[in-house]
């Protein structure tokens, strides 16, 4: 990376340099906005960008700068959002033609909270229907950066694009089932899903608000931890935000795995060779970091991920109740689906599946009791292509091998962060992901610093 590559600096880097006075943020707000002028046309990873704002916040954070007031880690910062989080006076359409002219009087917590902290927010980012599986059909879905042969995860994808890119120097994503983790994976990021309740969801749109995870999509660890700092949290508006302390998870960064126990499963399905090299190579290189290595067998995830289905559907019901099937028309046919089956779903369906989700949360509880940590692929194929997610279909068994290693941990609540582990012989990335107790955030973002400090895939960008 040249020296004059400011884009593709990490955010830390970027914040330091602010601190330092050695870059504006007005001179760091006009290169993004440059950029995304550039190549966003053919990226297509912003469904709204709003120079003029950004440009006056710049400059009212540089004249706080001059004057000696720091908010903090993300002072004078550009980054992005995902367009389901409401941010006051700009549209917030959640991927969705029905909601393309909705402005919010209110900005949703996570975006008050980063503009407290001092971000300047670019625009927002592009985004699949609803947050479900697919882009509504009037919009063309973003473009993966590294090829645009393949893609680019879902519903996060303009997150996923625009960080990678260059667009911004982090982005907030949501996941419901690997909706971080997937774009995170596919466009070499590390994405972090938070325990669930760790994060407000307030003034975000849900696809399913018991199963829906708001978190930082960044280019290291420690990005994702200063984000994670910012945003976590109790909220008034939203009584299912933990109120417990906010750890000081980059100031821990440090901490390293020296001693911890490693779950390494010893059963997983479907695994093609990219997807092995970077789950051997992150065992090897955290082992050697200092973590203890300890083989586990995982439960049996599948009928768990097919559940997931029309646990979502039931839920996306509930979302869209009030333009659901009322103005069915303006829906896309997958999304549309997927609230039908809700829609249709008995008392006695639903008992089972909240009795599927308990029995999921236990499992997983019990595989972590004895571990700090658990090591777990994304998906178990690399980036896949667009022509063979096509050829593939969308069944419900499709859908659910790919979220066989994603969605389980969205019903149990748990916190992954995935890490960016190699790249294929397409020159597309592959990741894999670090599982942590509820609440443990921290030591998932210090597992994932200590592997980061022995590798360099995080510091690969695409050929743009």
């Amino acid at each position: 990376m040249a020296a004059t590559d400011l884009h593709y600096l990490s955010l830390d880097e970027v914040a330091r340099r602010l601190k330092a006075r050695k870059l504006s943020s007005v001179e760091a707000t006009q290169a993004i906005l440059d950029r995304i002028e550039k190549l966003d046309p053919t990226l297509r990873s912003y469904a709204t960008v709003t120079p003029e704002r950004a440009l006056q916040d710049a400059a009212r954070l540089d004249a706080e700068t001059a004057s000696g007031k720091s908010r903090g880690a993300l002072h004078g910062v550009p980054i992005a959002v995902k367009d389901l989080c409401n941010t006051a006076g700009v549209p917030t359409a959640a991927g969705m033609a029905i909601h393309r002219k909705h402005l919010p009087a209110k900005d949703a917590t996570v975006v008050a909270r980063l503009r407290q902290a001092g971000a300047v927010i670019l625009g927002k980012l592009q985004m699949t229907e609803g947050a479900y599986g697919l882009h509504h059909p009037t919009i063309e879905p973003p473009v993966n950066p590294w090829n645009a042969a393949y893609w680019t995860g879902v519903s996060s994808s303009g997150s996923g694009v625009a960080t990678a890119s260059g667009l911004c120097f982090a982005s907030l994503g949501s996941d419901t089932g690997g909706s971080i983790r997937f774009p995170s994976t596919m466009n070499g990021l590390s994405g972090l899903k938070p325990t669930w309740g760790r994060v407000s969801r307030a003034g975000v749109f849900p696809l399913a608000e018991s199963l829906d995870h708001v978190g930082p999509m960044c280019r290291s660890a420690l990005d994702a931890a200063l984000i994670l700092g910012v945003i976590a949290g109790a909220d008034p508006d939203d009584p299912t935000a933990a109120p417990r302390p906010v750890p000081d998870y980059a100031g821990s960064i440090g901490a390293g795995v020296k001693g911890r126990k490693l779950g390494v499963p010893t059963n997983l399905l479907g695994m093609d060779a990219d997807s092995r090299r970077a789950l051997d190579g992150a065992a090897t290189t955290l082992k050697d970091a200092g973590a203890i290595p300890v083989e586990v067998e995982l439960p049996e995830l599948d009928e768990a991920t097919l559940k997931w289905i029309p646990l979502c559907g039931l839920e996306a019901a509930l979302a869209h109740e009030a333009t659901f099937p009322s103005r069915r028309d303006d829906y896309g046919p997958d999304l549309a689906a997927l609230i039908d089956l809700g829609r249709g779903l008995s008392g006695l369906e639903l008992g089972k599946l909240q009795l599927v989700r308990a029995r999921v949360k236990g499992e997983i509880e019990r595989l972590l009791a004895p571990l700090d940590l658990l090591l777990m692929p994304v998906m178990g194929a690399a980036t896949p292509s667009l022509a063979g997610m096509k050829a593939a279909g969308r069944t419900p068994q499709t859908t659910a091998a790919r979220l066989r290693y994603t969605a389980p941990f969205d019903m149990s609540g748990h916190p992954t962060l995935t890490l960016p582990g190699g790249v294929t012989s397409d020159g597309v990335p592959v990741g894999f992901q670090i599982v942590g107790h509820a609440f443990d955030e921290a030591d998932i973002l210090a597992a994932g610093h200590a592997y980061q400090q022995a590798t360099d895939w995080h510091l690969k960008r695409p050929p743009l």
